[in-house]
């Protein structure tokens, strides 16, 4: 199962979310996401969210349509979000994907990369990956990963979001690496490419943001 969840983020950020329609998927909406799955001919299993940003009719479809809400006050020590996603890892899924959790509020764009940095998603057996027309951001943990080429997205980015990397390693790639040292605030590791199907990264220490974008 994957779960989808549609945040409230601006709609041109988002992509085309039929091609995202699996057939083993369970789709999510957070406040305005649910209007916009609605929109798009998508019944979300689940709303959530204090629903500020919505008016009143649309609150009226919102309810009518959705036969699982959980709501909030606005006020509150997490994002609805941060809901939403903290229900999904409870799902046991096989993947979640965040859509609408770019463009728009800063705050808003840093609080959802917070989340996928969240200390109890590296236990999980897949990354929690953000989503939008031009972007797959994930956060990875020392090991070995494999990367498959995207052709449509063919720009792979490393960011240290720790003190540190340790031996960072690149293999398949057009700027390979070997056991580099990449303190925070490198910009090294930008706009790398596949050379071929699949490459490789590996690294001993330290948390790995990886961004897949197109121009």
């Amino acid at each position: 199962m994957i779960i989808n969840i549609v945040a409230g983020g601006p709609t041109d950020h988002l992509p085309d979310l039929t091609q995202y329609n699996d057939h083993n998927c369970v789709w999510v909406g957070v406040d305005k996401g649910v209007t916009v799955l609605l929109e798009a001919g998508i019944k979300p299993a689940v709303g959530f969210g204090d629903f500020d940003s919505v008016s009143s009719d649309e609150l009226y479809a919102i309810k009518k349509k959705v036969n699982q809400l959980m709501t909030y006050e606005e006020e509150k020590d997490e994002t609805d979000t941060e809901h939403a996603l903290n229900w999904a890892i409870g799902q046991n899924p096989d993947k979640i994907r965040i859509f609408g959790g770019t463009g728009g509020r800063l705050d808003h764009f840093f609080a959802n990369v917070q989340l996928i940095l969240k200390p109890a998603l590296k236990e999980l057996p897949y990354q929690v990956e953000i989503i939008d027309q031009k972007n797959i951001i994930f956060v990875t943990y020392p090991g070995i990963h494999r990367l498959n080429k995207i052709s449509e997205k063919k720009y792979v980015s490393f960011i240290p979001v720790s003190s540190a990397v340790d031996r960072l390693t690149l293999e398949g790639f057009k700027y390979p690496l070997k056991d580099r040292h990449i303190p925070l605030g490198s910009t090294l590791c930008i706009s790398n490419e596949l050379l071929n199907d699949y490459g490789t990264f590996s690294f001993r220490e330290g948390i790995l943001m990886v961004i897949r974008s197109c121009d």
